[in-house]
């Protein structure tokens, strides 16, 4: 899926804090184009409860020639690790994906539905705790003490090396921003990120096979 390719990046198990100048009390909604033609929007709910827990929820919405997915990303704040992600695809048919996500056990367990039907199960038990793509930059950009070659190993659930290169000037539609340029080891996507105070993700490319480039259109501050 080209949604998969967006972003393949891993956090560790311990909490991120946030860096000073990122307290903003802000629940963003991010609009961003996808080159060649495409769009998708991010917005930010905050704190909900959910199965009797009270757990963070952002949602990604990917619309790309026809297809249609739309992810509600529930997380566990303090470590900004995903708990559980609900997935609404349209693409020459409907389908639903569940992904529960076990931190502590560092297991993922999709499941996908057509129809309300259960027709496929996923088991990946890696080495340490798995993240979720969408939410990887959003997470990644509240990381303290960001300087080039500042590096980090990931699994999603492939492992992989993420070095910060570079600070260097990056034009999207949004405007222009002095932003950390990450990359990816095996390579499989470059990311921006702006270092001002909301260090919004201003851009992000994919280099596999289904190769895009996503920019930020808009980014909006919701009360």
């Amino acid at each position: 899926m080209l949604k998969k390719g967006f972003v393949v990046l891993m956090l560790s198990f311990f909490p991120l804090a946030y860096a000073a100048d990122l307290k903003e009390n802000c629940r963003e909604k991010i609009i961003y184009e996808i080159m060649p033609a495409g769009r998708a929007e991010f917005l930010d709910f905050g704190a909900v409860e959910s199965g009797g827990r009270t757990l963070a929820l952002v949602t990604f919405r990917t619309e790309v020639l026809g297809f249609d997915d739309l992810e509600k990303i529930y997380y566990d704040h303090r470590t900004d690790l995903p708990l559980r992600v609900e997935r609404d695809i349209s693409w020459f048919g409907k389908e639903n994906l569940v992904e529960e996500y076990f931190p502590e056990r560092s297991l993922l367990i999709t499941r996908k539905f057509k129809g309300g039907k259960k027709v496929k199960e996923y088991v990946f038990q890696e080495d340490g705790p798995i993240h979720n793509a969408i939410l990887l930059p959003f997470s990644l950009r509240k990381a303290p003490d960001l300087a080039p070659g500042w590096t980090m190993d990931i699994r999603l659930p492939d492992k992989f090396k993420v070095t910060l290169v570079s600070l260097e000037e990056v034009e999207v539609p949004a405007g222009k921003f002095l932003a950390y340029h990450f990359t990816s080891a095996p390579p499989k996507f470059e990311i921006w990120i702006a270092n001002d105070g909301p260090r919004a993700p201003v851009k992000i490319k994919g280099l596999g096979g289904l190769g895009y480039t996503m920019v930020m259109r808009e980014r909006i501050c919701r009360e």
